[in-house]
């Protein structure tokens, strides 16, 4: 059985959409297959992870997920069919202990008063592609299949092609993902799904884009986020630096007297999507030396005799 979203994060079911993010965050960086390289476990994990996010940090599907599980989350799915579903099941005949039921008896026109819907057409409408509901001895288009690809944090930025054999064994499928493409965004490869019916068209094939985490980036929305580090010297005297972006390189200017924590914006440097462009903010932190050495000491000593001796007195509840 899987394992329920809220759990896959360690978070309560009427948890914010801050302490959601904040908590795939941190299961993120620790399950990413980069920190993990050849665990399974570790793979499949992280996995799992990104599936709760996608579904817990959008409000919809969270709706969705919360009333029907992960049935809700389906392609097609109908919540207004499976509600008439339910409330036929509870309202129809009951199960007698030792006389097994035909379900036809308990959906069909004689449960409930006549004209009622039948159990095979609650469950057409439930994943039915579309309205148009499918008539008997007519063609009708085949259900869509729901798929899913992972990409590279870079390509989703920037767009790809790519190829995917189908189960099925025919043709590879091109899809296209597109520049700026997000955890959950949807492609649709038209004439790939189901067979249709009686000789309609076949339905499509529905594909969601996951996103590996990046090392250093952190996107939301349009916007990326990057710590850059920087050493004590270019923190007092400032200096200009190469940081990369979606575009490329660019240089940025540390001011003098930079401070670690100190975030400075590029405007439109973020990710561009349908000719929207988000900013990239550059947090800076200030390293110092992981070396012990008489030289490093004596500098350290020097600047600790600059600094003010009331530092953290403003700090208070």
């Amino acid at each position: 059985m899987a394992r329920d979203l809220y759990e896959e994060l360690g978070v309560k079911r009427d948890a914010s959409a801050e302490e959601i993010k904040k908590a795939y965050r941190a299961l993120a960086a620790k399950l990413h297959p980069d920190k993990n390289p050849g665990n399974k476990v570790a793979e499949a994990r992280f996995k799992a992870v990104n599936h709760a996010n996608q579904v817990l940090s959008d409000a919809k599907k969270r709706k969705l997920y919360d009333e029907f599980g992960e049935e809700g989350l389906r392609e097609g799915f109908d919540a207004d069919a499976y509600r008439n579903y339910r409330r036929a099941a509870a309202g129809g005949a009951r199960f007698r202990r030792g006389q097994p039921q035909n379900l036809e008896d308990l959906f069909g026109a004689g449960a409930g008063g006549g004209g009622g819907a039948g159990f095979g057409d609650l469950f057409g409408d439930l994943f039915a592609s579309g309205n148009a509901r499918a008539r008997p001895n007519t063609p009708s288009k085949g259900g869509d299949v729901a798929s899913e690809v992972t990409v590279d944090f870079a390509a989703a930025l920037e767009g790809a092609q790519l190829k995917l054999t189908l189960q099925d064994g025919g043709e590879p499928v091109t899809v296209r993902v597109p520049k700026g493409a997000d955890n959950g965004d949807k492609v649709r490869v038209p004439g790939h799904g189901a067979p249709g019916r009686m000789g309609g068209p076949p339905g499509d094939l529905i594909i969601a884009i996951r996103v590996r985490p990046h090392p250093y980036f952190e996107r939301d929305g349009l916007d990326l986020y990057l710590d850059l580090p920087i050493s004590v010297g270019e923190a007092y005297d400032g200096a200009k630096v190469r940081v990369p972006t979606p575009e490329g390189h660019v240089t940025l200017s540390i001011p003098r007297h930079a401070q670690s924590g100190q975030v400075v914006r590029l405007k439109g440097k973020g990710v561009t999507r349908q000719s929207k462009h988000g900013d990239l903010y550059v947090r800076f932190l200030v390293r110092l030396p992981d070396s012990d050495s008489d030289e490093i000491k004596k500098a350290i000593d020097t600047l600790n005799q600059a600094m003010p001796e009331s530092l953290r007195d403003e700090i208070h509840f």
